[in-house]
């Protein structure tokens, strides 16, 4: 049983519809809004009575070299990937932490380990996604003896709308060049370890930043 949430309401409708009315709600919602993840979270535990697991995947990708990037296009992507998030973590908190139990899995990137500069110099993204990992750290230090653990995932490099779906050859041999699996990953990839946090498989890890990028973050 899941609750989607984000902007665009028909492409939540649709994925809702495909698990079925039973197993999932779709609610269009907008993480930079504080009282709309307040109700997110009530809206979950009033539909199925408790909440097991928080994943938290709303990003962007925005800005440029440090010398040229806006304060504005700085602190929009900050707002989205690093405060939305952890509004989502306390929301979350808020329900888990009086039950003794339950999982958030945020998603970081290999941004927050290593400079992409070299063919993406983005400040601000770099800065949120470093910032996701060492809240993530101390989330889960602050919550794991009172049952609520806190991990995450660091992708590499995947098909998806904010990599351009990986279309662009000369991305794609650029990111093969410096992957020692020597290709981008497939969706499917991320899976496992999804599963693993967010199940008791991963009872004794806390507050970890799992890489998922075939090496990437290894040279």
């Amino acid at each position: 049983m899941v609750v989607l949430a984000g902007r665009r309401e028909d492409r939540l409708k649709a994925l809702a519809a495909e698990l079925g009315s039973e197993n999932a709600e779709a609610v269009s919602a907008d993480v930079t809004d504080e009282s709309a993840m307040v109700a997110l979270v009530d809206r979950a535990v009033t539909r199925f009575g408790r909440l097991d697991v928080m994943l938290n995947n709303a990003g962007v990708i925005d800005g440029g070299p440090g010398e040229t990037e806006s304060l504005l296009d700085f602190e929009r992507v900050m707002r989205v990937n690093l405060t939305a998030l952890f509004t989502g973590c306390r929301e979350a908190a808020r329900v888990m932490l009086p039950a003794g139990k339950g999982s958030i899995v945020n998603i970081a990137s290999v941004a927050g380990f290593t400079s992409i500069s070299e063919r993406y110099p983005l400040a601000g993204y770099v800065s949120s996604k470093s910032g996701v990992v060492g809240l993530t750290r101390e989330l889960g230090a602050q919550w794991a003896a009172r049952g609520v653990r806190v991990n995450a995932i660091a992708p590499g490099w995947f098909p998806s709308e904010m990599t351009g779906d990986l279309r662009d050859e000369a991305q794609v041999r650029w990111v093969e060049g410096r992957t020692p699996i020597g290709r981008v990953g497939r969706l499917e990839e991320l899976d496992g370890v999804l599963v693993f946090l967010a199940s008791d498989a991963s009872s004794f890890v806390i507050g970890q930043t799992i890489a998922v990028d075939g090496g990437w973050t290894v040279w």
